[in-house]
């Protein structure tokens, strides 16, 4: 059964390999199972469909970014609610979604570069290291970590489930989502 709440956008930052999308992932059917309408945007998805034409330069990143944002902002001003895991390394870029899109939710995801680069499947850091990517969030650009996001999570520090139940606390206390039902 579909509850009534309001839209909201979590927006999942962080370094690539931090856990964003493995949190977003994690939180989807535990919201879904609380009848809340949610839709998951990330970034590799998004990029193999909606931002395929754009590369990694400050300015392409800026576009990917207003490209979501623009989906997001559809998406929970209709009271739906959006996990949208992108790294998103710039401030200035995170407050123009957080200006533009109804019941902006910062979750920093934070985890140490040599943890990201321990977590890489896809050996995105070890080529950009080589040199072979250019462009390459912590490595040859910066990320600009939150200053005081909504919500910290620290996936060095805590397992998944103990990240997803801070974050789903956070939306109970905040009237984003209703309480867990506990039998």
């Amino acid at each position: 059964m579909i509850v009534d709440h309001p839209g909201f956008v979590l927006w999942f930052t962080g370094l690539s390999g931090a856990g964003k999308t493995t949190i977003a992932k994690a939180m989807l059917p535990k919201l879904q199972a609380r009848g809340v309408r949610i839709e998951r945007l990330d970034g590799d998805v998004v990029r193999e469909s909606l931002t395929k034409d754009l590369g990694f330069t400050k300015e392409d990143r800026d576009t990917n970014i207003e490209r979501v944002t623009f989906v997001a902002k559809l998406l929970s001003r209709n009271n739906v609610g959006v996990l949208a895991s992108f790294i998103s390394p710039y401030e200035g870029t995170r407050n123009m979604v957080r200006d533009e899109v109804t019941n902006y939710i910062e979750v920093f995801v934070d985890a140490p570069l040599a943890v990201c680069e321990e977590r890489d499947v896809k050996g995105m850091y070890a080529k950009a290291r080589a040199g072979v990517i250019r462009n390459f969030t912590g490595i040859d650009d910066p990320y600009e970590a939150p200053q005081q996001p909504d919500i910290h999570v620290e996936t060095h520090k805590e397992t998944v489930e103990e990240s997803v139940d801070k974050v789903l606390q956070w939306l109970e206390e905040h009237q984003f989502i209703p309480a867990a039902v506990t039998t």
